[in-house]
């Protein structure tokens, strides 16, 4: 194998060189050796021939169960009773296989095995079920025959994906409603995607779609992977929420979790067949030490069958437009990257990363852009790991963007830690511009993450209580004042210096003051805080609408001259004591004083000789600021001597402002 571009690219990693193509051959080779020949889309189809399906008249079920002795289907439709005629017949190397008349089950019908193993038996949930639901009143599990008479019919069948770098809402539809319950695909569709359209974000990433009974796990304890969630509606509803997304020219990702599974035995795939061992490793290395899950097993060609023919599954099925992998770091380290700080290479590069795993995302990524050349791959990965958002071709994993988990982190840290009379505007630029350069990430501000109950928003931490007694327009506050300008500041730093793409999660944009907290015991099975209260942002007597407004303004302008798609952000200026800091990219100047008390006059920003227009101002009224600056000038640079010196641009830079300015001319 010939030297990587991503060696070529990096000289530090030139002492691990035989490392990373021994890994990417030991990839290589194992796909061979499970592919036989075929293309990854042809062997990921699994879904097509287990299961449930209806062939030539007649309902077809198989399964895989190696470890199964006898395994019976039951349902409604023989009153849970194990009968001869329902009996499943082995058909070699652990699959099994039962044929019915088609009078024998009909939409609608529940239905679950029960599968017997040498000493022991139990009710197991196929593994294949494409729809599963629970009762409202005896919570237990099912699959349910869906087999609808009319095949869904999409409307927008020839939705591309656009040249626009990747303006991600992250969203969860149970909990995308006012009301303190579950919400649904229909609702989301009707009152949710309209907002996110008018918003400007171009990507909605859908979080829990896969089933979970846990409600509260927000769909990372997965117990039937080829099923969409049907507490929020039905597979067809679903369908049509992505189909009107496309209409919209927005595309759909969802969170997929291959990293583990739930433990649970009937509807899951904990000892689906007697043994932990079919699906997941057995022994420690099969269990989770912090998740209570467990942990699949990527040497084996069944599980990789099984997780790859579910990629194709969502990408085909329901034209999903790629996705998130949640829990990379965790799939690629033996240790799952729990405490550890991956501060030099070798951290890598020792005998600690999972080599199966890397060759499963390896497989995993040329898969996706098999069936769709322009779909999403992005990995949730925390250790930095060289080569992972870097093609196969010139030596990665093949991922297209890996998130920037650093970005949040470090406005937190900066929040909770630093006076804003010390925050360093030079080591801001560095944490939000920081990067392998042959890499593009997803940066944000805060996710899902950070609003969790025992953590806390940006808006929360810059304002905290008097977020519930100081947001009407005519409550003056200088609490909400700060947390106002500053959640302006920080959200366009980050967008502005995004590496490739820009993620918010669902209400952050207008600074929703409730955390989330899903029902549990200990909170008394409250829906209260599992909801986003629009009415809030809606409400124009409340200082919320005063983010949102910029927030629109803010995405519009990022998509106008695209400004993500603008690889370079080049640093102009930074003073840390003014707190000022200035960077171009593209057409563009954006300009900050984080200075909490001080106005500067006639501020210069060494430039060359230009003119500029400023586009984007927080310090306007309309977006909850004093409105000090006169938007309709234009600014020229001016020479600090002769015509051949440095020349400066001059600004009144009010307290806790931040500018966008915009270069005229060539």
């Amino acid at each position: 194998m010939k030297l990587p571009n991503l060696i070529k690219n990096d000289s530090y990693l030139e002492p691990f060189t035989s490392i990373i193509i021994d890994r990417l051959q030991t990839a290589k080779d194992k796909e061979q050796e499970i592919l036989r020949g075929q293309s990854l889309s042809d062997f990921a189809q699994g879904h097509k021939w287990y299961g449930l399906h209806r062939e030539k008249n007649q309902w077809v079920i198989r399964d895989w169960a190696p470890n199964a002795t006898e395994i019976y289907l039951i349902g409604e439709f023989n009153n849970w009773q194990e009968l001869p005629e329902y009996a499943f017949n082995f058909t070699g190397s652990g699959n099994w296989e039962l044929r019915l008349s088609q009078e024998k089950m009909s939409h609608g019908d529940l239905f679950a095995f029960s599968i017997y193993w040498e000493g022991g038996q139990g009710k197991r949930i196929p593994a294949w079920a494409n729809r599963v639901v629970q009762d409202d009143y005896t919570k237990i599990f099912n699959a349910q025959v869906w087999a609808p008479e009319k095949e869904f019919k999409w409307k927008h069948s020839k939705f591309q994906r656009s040249a626009e770098a990747p303006l991600i809402y992250e969203a969860h539809i149970g909990m995308a409603g006012e009301d303190a319950r579950v919400h649904t695909y229909n609702e989301f569709r009707t009152n949710i995607l309209p907002r996110i359209q008018q918003a400007g974000y171009n990507t909605i990433q859908l979080m829990a779609i896969p089933e979970h009974p846990y409600y509260g796990s927000f769909g990372y304890h997965v117990s039937s992977f080829f099923a969409p969630s049907s507490r929020f509606g039905t597979p067809e509803e679903l369908k049509q929420l992505v189909d009107e997304a496309h209409g919209m020219g927005i595309l759909v990702i969802i969170d997929l979790v291959h990293s583990h599974a739930v433990k649970n035995e009937v509807e899951g795939l904990g000892k689906y067949d007697g043994t932990r061992w079919q699906f997941f490793h057995d022994g420690p290395k099969g269990e989770h030490p912090a998740w209570d899950s467990y942990c699949f097993n990527y040497g084996k060609t069944e599980v990789i069958h099984f997780l790859l023919s579910n990629i194709r599954y969502w990408l085909e099925d329901f034209r999903f437009d790629g996705f998130r992998f949640d829990g990379v770091t965790s799939m690629l380290y033996f240790d799952h990257g729990l405490g550890k700080a991956f501060t030099c290479y070798d951290d890598y590069f020792n005998a600690g990363l999972d080599q199966e795993a890397f060759s499963y995302f390896i497989m995993a990524n040329r898969l996706i852009h098999e069936i769709n050349p322009n779909a999403l791959s992005i990995a949730e990965e925390m250790s930095g790991l060289p080569g992972l958002a870097t093609s196969y071709n010139d030596g990665g994993l093949g991922f297209d963007y890996r998130m920037a988990m650093g970005v949040p982190d470090f406005w937190i840290k900066l929040i909770k830690e630093v006076s804003d009379e010390k925050w360093d505007v030079g080591n801001i630029f560095y944490e939000l511009t920081s990067k392998r350069m042959d890499e593009k990430v997803v940066s944000y501000a805060e996710s899902h993450d950070q609003a969790l109950v025992g953590d806390k928003t940006i808006i929360f931490r810059l304002i905290d209580k008097e977020m519930y007694f100081s947001m009407r327009k005519d409550q003056p506050n200088l609490a909400v004042e700060r947390g106002i300008a500053l959640h302006k500041m920080i959200r366009l730093a980050t967008l502005s210096c995004a590496g490739g793409a820009y993620l918010n999660f669902m209400g952050n944009e207008f600074g929703h003051p409730e955390w989330i907290d899903f029902p549990r015991e200990g909170n008394n099975w409250s829906y209260a805080h599992t909801r986003r209260l629009w009415s809030l942002e809606d409400n124009k007597e409340l200082k919320y609408c005063w983010l949102s407004d910029f927030d629109r303004e803010m995405i519009a302008m990022a998509k106008k001259d695209k400004l993500i798609e603008t690889p370079e952000v080049n640093w102009v200026h930074d003073h840390k004591e003014n707190e000022v800091l200035a960077y171009t990219r593209g057409k563009y100047l954006f300009v900050f004083n984080f200075h909490p008390t001080q106005s500067l006059v006639d501020y210069g920003i060494p430039l060359e000789a230009s003119k500029y227009k400023i586009v984007l101002n927080t310090d306007e009224d309309r977006f909850g600021g004093q409105n000090r600056i006169d938007n309709q000038l234009i600014y020229g640079t001016h020479p600090s001597g002769d015509a051949n010196s440095q020349h400066y641009l001059l600004l009144y830079l009010p307290a806790r402002t931040a500018l966008v300015l915009k270069k005229q001319g060539k």
